[in-house]
């Protein structure tokens, strides 16, 4: 049974999520802010964790960057705010989120987030010891790939245009990547965009962005 680490200063949203996902038979920790989040990280050991952006205390990007100065993440981290936008949807991601989702969020939205997050650390525990025993990169030959990786995102999107234009050119990186990612499987791409896959369409004509129609 996973567990799943609900971490939310608003207790009708903690006792929500924890019912429901109860009921979808996961085990359920909860945490008010980011001190209970350190301790029940450390006791409970969760397989994902579902973060909420503005705490009084300590926000929840905050409560990223903490755990991502740490080292790798101890599992996929699901930032959640009702008031989401792309410069928060960027820096998560750059910090090592998993993914992002609105609040309110449907059931449905949640659950899929969550299967995609577990199927994501489990092959992620599949080619860790394969990776561990087989590579042979320097650690300066894995700053080099880190560097090319920024460096790749930096040259599609022009920072000095306005900020919706900047953000349909970060688009258009995120789904292209996503597209090739999972070999245009529209399903899988719109199950980790946390999308309809109707909107996914539109979003993808909007964009510009082919697909190949077998997938469709």
């Amino acid at each position: 049974m996973a567990n799943i680490l609900v971490v939310d200063d608003e207790v009708g949203i903690r006792e929500l999520f924890s019912e429901i996902l109860s009921d979808e038979g996961y085990s359920v920790t909860v945490a008010a802010n980011s001190a209970e989040a350190r301790i029940a990280l450390r006791s409970c050991a969760p397989d994902v964790i579902l973060l909420d952006i503005w705490m009084p205390d300590t926000d929840g990007m905050s409560l990223l960057k903490e755990w991502a100065s740490q080292g790798p993440l101890p599992c996929p981290v699901i930032m959640m705010s009702g008031h989401a936008n792309i410069d928060m949807a960027v820096e998560a991601t750059k910090f090592g989120a998993y993914s992002f989702l609105e609040k309110p969020t449907s059931i449905k939205t949640l659950t899929e987030a969550l299967r995609a997050a577990l199927a994501a650390k489990q092959m992620q525990a599949k080619t860790a010891p394969a990776v561990s025993q087989n590579s042979t990169e320097s650690e300066s030959d894995k700053s080099v790939k880190n560097d090319t990786a920024t460096v790749s995102l930096g040259d599609q999107i022009d920072f000095s245009l306005p900020l919706r234009e900047a953000r349909d050119q970060f688009e258009r990186a995120y789904f292209t990547h996503l597209l090739q990612q999972e070999n245009y499987s529209m399903t899988k791409v719109a199950a980790k965009a946390q999308l309809e896959r109707t909107h996914l369409y539109r979003k993808l004509r909007q964009l510009g962005i082919e697909w190949s129609k077998d997938e469709a």
